[in-house]
């Protein structure tokens, strides 16, 4: 008798260590924000994580109730949504990725008088979680808390380029990639260019296809092996400066990943 209740109290201990409907939502959650695609059907998710097609549909309709998955009627896919943006923000604040990226920040915009900034990806986005700007009466208005997409500019080209090949191929095959400004201006053949001399030089320049006037370098930022975001400089400062400004941002870039845990030889690799 002592003995089943000892059973019976091990089976209930499992059965209440974990909820199925939780687990799989998870699941999803860790899934979609994962894989590169920004798009995916129910077919696509169902079969990956082997959850059953009416309940993945529920699933992802609750967490469509909350924002945190957003649904396109007319394709029928899914894709993140912004309603985990305010818990990223949440959880980058007790990270405290801010204290840690601060005299890097600081450095940057007192040697290049640009505003420098720090984001971290978020599902398809680029969520900005530090700024630091100088005391010229020229600034850029990017807010900490403001995203952007993930291919923009600069960072999008550092991001994507030291990205895993089948990562990157995935975006590559979007329609919808801001690297060159307007989609419609991608020159693919001088982005495949500008993958290769990041790579080599370990940053990215955008020298006033996004705005006129504004040029900006950045490099991407490591944690565990993969990359996590980026560093960047954003200002009115001379082409002619694109070089060794990139090389700056590049360098406090690889202090920063050292700081996160990165090996030391991650951009020479």
């Amino acid at each position: 008798m002592k003995k089943q209740k000892i059973r019976k109290k091990e089976e209930k201990s499992a059965y209440t260590s974990s909820v199925p409907a939780v687990n799989e939502a998870l699941q999803i959650l860790v899934y979609m924000s994962r894989d590169s695609v920004n798009k995916m059907n129910l077919t696509e998710i169902c079969n990956s994580l082997g959850i059953h097609k009416s309940k993945a549909y529920s699933i992802l309709n609750t967490l469509q109730h909350y924002d945190f998955i957003q649904k396109d009627e007319i394709g029928k896919t899914y894709s993140l949504g912004p309603g985990l943006i305010s818990l990223s923000r949440k959880v980058l604040d007790n990270f405290n990725y801010r204290e840690i990226v601060r005299p890097s920040l600081e450095a940057l915009a007192d040697e290049t008088q640009c505003s420098a900034i720090f984001g971290v990806i978020v599902g398809n986005s680029l969520l900005i979680v530090a700024k630091r700007d100088t005391g010229a009466k020229f600034g850029v208005t990017i807010g900490v808390g403001n995203n952007f997409p993930l291919t923009w500019g600069a960072h999008g080209k550092a991001i994507v380029a030291f990205m895993e090949e089948s990562e990157r191929q995935k975006i590559l095959e979007s329609d919808e990639l801001f690297f060159h400004g307007d989609p419609s201006a991608l020159n693919r053949e001088t982005l495949s260019s500008e993958f290769n001399k990041c790579r080599q030089t370990g940053y990215a320049i955008d020298l006033g296809k996004m705005n006129q006037g504004i040029n900006a370098a950045a490099a991407p930022v490591f944690r565990q092996d993969k990359v996590i975001g980026a560093i960047f400089v954003v200002g009115t400062f001379p082409k002619d400066k694109a070089s060794s400004f990139g090389t700056l941002v590049a360098g406090k870039a690889h202090e920063i990943s050292v700081l996160f845990g990165e090996k030391d030889n991650i951009l020479n690799d």
